[in-house]
């Protein structure tokens, strides 16, 4: 028998698992058992954290802590102060266990492999056995997507989702897909035109409470010099606000969000999204509830099945299939580089200071709320990023640090893979280069620029379209054998010898102008030279 003072499961509660059904607290016993939460700096230095990155994640963990108290939970729960707090979770979890007799460990499974390892890391230098439980967050197991990857020459999200659907039954109807088809992506692509979005409510807002001020306040004297504001910190902390988030999106914006979910407008950052991603990698929210809400407002006739097949293919298709990829491929997939990028990023990625519209724009609502959608994402930030050829690992760093929904497992693959093609194809078919028509068509960002998206070459020549060129002209052999490409491929044949040294020797001359000479920000918060 263990001795009262033992604990005889010290359960590891991470910022990314805030949630009360957690597997971790099955057969919890509050006489022999304990909670153990810590706020480190290093999870807010590894990369140049975004301040309402950091804010979200501690108000989100302290918030919990509390709840799980009031459920007479033990939490021993190790704060950040003003100045000094251990460094990271290995150091805090071996000075905690120094203290204490505990017979086991236990943890769900991580979101990222470096977290994971770290734990580890402590548990075999405190000589304690670590038990390291699946995530029933998630609908698919890593044994069901290994199976997956198996039984498929080429692993694609369409197939994956599909079986998904069967699988789980969502959106099935007498075996078939409910509305007909597997997939409405081909309604999921409007535009506003010259007139704009139609009016949309708010977003509902979450006033930081006390608890969540204090986090502010910290944020703002210990991160002083990382990027981002906190002025309009709203986001939802708490299981109840991400369920009131969550019935807000339903009942209001859900219903256009298919046919917009595309589309950007100046001075409109949440247009009819969720804003509920960082609730949902917080585990404030279980997607199972996510989904079984937007299939009641299609059976209640409240939203139409292109709008939520689109929205449950984001968080049954994608969502499950990235997580899958990203376990599968981890840790050799952080260093993939399949088109050799090797230009830096730029330094208006952590200030929006551009002439370019579409980057300012999604660049200075991403510094302003830590929040862009996921077109701004792939085909504005991820888009340059790619075609100016910027090395992968530094855009996977810049969108891991200024985004509050960013957890590796999702941020990841979609990042390195889907924006930059940076595995070589196994998140997506093909690389997502386009000109600067594409920006011009989904949105109006184009209006009020310096540059014409039609241009390649001259003063108004738009820098997305001189570098998709050149973009295409570098890959050319590499992306031959690609059949998606062949197009694209084929219009760049037609571009005649003078023209295309035009635009290589503009190209080259962006890539100067955005690097040499320029101050940008170390991963580790300081600036360094270039």
């Amino acid at each position: 028998m263990s001795s009262p003072k033992t604990i005889r499961n010290l359960i590891i509660v991470l910022g990314d698992q805030l949630d009360v059904e957690s597997s971790a607290f099955d057969g919890f016993d509050r006489a022999k058992d304990a909670v153990w939460m810590a706020e480190v700096a290093g999870e807010s230095t590894h990369v140049w954290t975004h301040k309402a990155r950091i804010t979200i994640f501690l108000a989100a963990m302290r918030h919990f802590r509390d709840a799980l108290r009031k459920k007479s939970l033990t939490v021993h729960y190790h704060e950040l102060d003003g100045k000094s707090s251990s460094d990271s979770l290995r150091e805090a979890l071996i000075a905690f266990a120094a203290k204490r007799k505990i017979d086991k460990l236990v943890m769900v499974e991580p979101g990222e492999h470096r977290v994971r390892k770290e734990i580890e890391a402590a548990a075999r230098k405190v000589k304690i056995q670590l038990e390291v439980l699946e995530d029933q967050h998630f609908l698919c197991d890593h044994e069901t997507f290994d199976e997956y990857l198996a039984s498929r020459k080429q692993p694609r999200l369409e197939y994956f989702y599909r079986e998904m659907r069967r699988t789980t039954g969502i959106l099935i109807k007498s075996g078939k897909p409910v509305g007909g088809d597997w997939n409405f992506d081909k309604e999921n692509r409007g535009s506003f035109g010259r007139e704009g979005p139609p009016k949309i409510p708010s977003p509902r807002s979450f006033k930081p409470d006390a608890v969540t001020r204090k986090v502010i306040k910290l944020v703002e004297q210990r991160f002083a010099d990382h990027p981002g504001s906190l002025e309009r910190f709203d986001w939802p902390v708490t299981r109840d606000n991400a369920r009131a988030a969550l019935a807000d999106f339903i009942e209001n914006r859900l219903p256009h969000f298919g046919e917009y979910q595309d589309a950007m407008w100046t001075g409109e950052p949440f247009l009819f999204h969720a804003r509920i991603s960082a609730a949902l990698n917080l585990k404030l929210l279980n997607p199972r509830e996510v989904i079984a809400a937007a299939e009641a407002a299609y059976e209640k006739k409240k939203a139409p099945i292109e709008a939520v097949e689109g929205f449950v293919r984001q968080i049954l298709g994608w969502r499950e299939y990235v997580r899958g990829i990203y376990w599968h491929f981890m840790p050799e997939y952080l260093d993939r580089n399949e088109l050799k990028a090797d230009q830096p990023l730029p330094p208006f990625y952590w200030t929006g200071d551009t002439d370019m519209n579409c980057l300012r724009e999604s660049i200075g609502q991403t510094l302003e709320y830590g929040y862009a959608h996921h077109i701004q994402r792939l085909m504005v930030t991820g888009l340059f990023a790619l075609v100016l050829g910027v090395r992968p690992r530094e855009v996977h760093e810049w969108y891991l640090a200024v985004y509050v929904d960013a957890v590796e497992w999702v941020e990841l693959p979609n990042t390195l893979g889907m924006s930059q093609y940076a595995d070589g194809g196994i998140m997506a078919s093909k690389p997502y280069a386009a000109t600067g028509k594409y920006i011009q068509r989904m949105s109006n960002y184009c209006v009020d620029c310096r540059y014409d998206p039609a241009e390649a070459t001259g003063e108004k020549a738009c820098p997305f379209t001189t570098l998709y060129w050149d973009f295409l002209h570098r890959h050319q052999k590499q992306l031959g054998d690609n059949h998606r490409m062949a197009l694209q491929l084929k219009n760049l044949e037609r571009k005649s010898r003078d023209e295309m040294k035009t635009i290589r020797k503009r190209a080259e001359q962006i890539r100067v102008t955005l690097t040499v000479g320029e101050t940008r920000p170390a991963p580790s918060g300081r600036r360094r030279k270039k």
